[in-house]
């Protein structure tokens, strides 16, 4: 799964997802895109499950992109644990994502066959997503 090979402040903030993403909006490699019209937090393991959709409906045919990556901590405090004592333990990763934002990236393949892999990885993914081809 993906994750920071370093990071210099383990803990983050929940912070907000406000707006609608403006960097990361256009399919910039490929032809086919995943763009997400909800907004939330993505784990390395759901971006994990949606590749292997995708991997495994094209067969490893043409070459697919993942456009974000989850650099932001998420903690959580263990069953039982009283209130107070600080802050929880690192559980995983995620990537804040906002309406608009591309998420895969797939070239190579015909359009039949990417909006169905597109398919099978919306199911895995926490929020609503539509198909982009590029302009």
């Amino acid at each position: 799964m993906l994750q920071p090979k370093k990071q210099k402040y383990r803990k983050h903030f929940r912070g907000s997802m406000k707006g609608v993403a403006t960097a990361g909006s256009r399919v910039s490699f490929g032809e086919y895109g995943l763009k997400a019209i909800g907004r939330g937090w993505l784990s390395a393991k759901q971006i994990e499950a949606a590749r292997k959709a995708i991997t495994h409906h094209t067969k490893r045919a043409g070459k697919l992109w993942i456009r974000v990556f989850p650099d932001k901590t998420y903690t959580k405090k263990g069953s039982g644990v009283r209130m107070g004592g600080g802050k929880g333990e690192v559980e995983g990763y995620v990537c804040v994502i906002k309406p608009g934002r591309v998420i895969f990236e797939l070239a190579g393949v015909d359009q039949p066959t990417a909006r169905e892999s597109f398919r099978l990885a919306t199911q895995k993914l926490p929020f609503k997503t539509k198909f982009v081809t590029k302009i």
